[in-house]
């Protein structure tokens, strides 16, 4: 059995179920990011824009606007029912880590709108290794394939 299945495996066997209520909470705040961003998409490229860490041109800055928008409409809606949480979260991380870095970290102490971008970090590091959960999608279609 390779690492990746033995991570699954452990995940799968230590999920207590108070994370699910967690994993659905991060969901939904992903959902209503992705949906502010969706509203406002000049914040977001002006966010995005006004770090100076890389010369985007209009075009590609765009692209990630928009992409950032889909990835935490859909992963969040994936992560909050239940299914290709893994895949979802994976996405979700280096989105949430440039979020993390964009909203100053390194300042001291740190910024007030960096918590949330942190917390929803560590939990999706979390659901990338512990999955779905019991109360989730996943489960209810296995234990109806069986």
């Amino acid at each position: 059995m390779n690492m990746v299945h033995k991570i699954e495996n452990w995940g799968d066997t230590h999920h207590p179920k108070i994370l699910d209520l967690m994993r659905i909470a991060l969901g939904v705040f992903l959902l209503l990011k992705g949906i502010a961003f969706m509203e406002n998409t000049a914040y977001l490229k002006s966010l995005i824009d006004g770090q100076n860490v890389v010369d985007l041109s209009p075009m590609l800055l765009m692209m990630v606007v928009y992409y950032v928008t889909f990835a935490h409409m859909v992963g969040g809606v994936l992560i909050a029912i239940g299914i290709l949480t893994r895949a979802a979260s994976i996405v979700q991380i280096p989105i949430v880590l440039g979020a993390v870095f964009l909203t100053s970290i390194f300042n001291e102490p740190i910024n007030a709108t960096a918590w949330p971008s942190i917390v929803a970090l560590v939990l999706l590091v979390v659901f990338a290794v512990l999955g779905s959960g019991p109360i989730s999608l996943d489960k209810y279609l296995a234990e109806c394939s069986e």
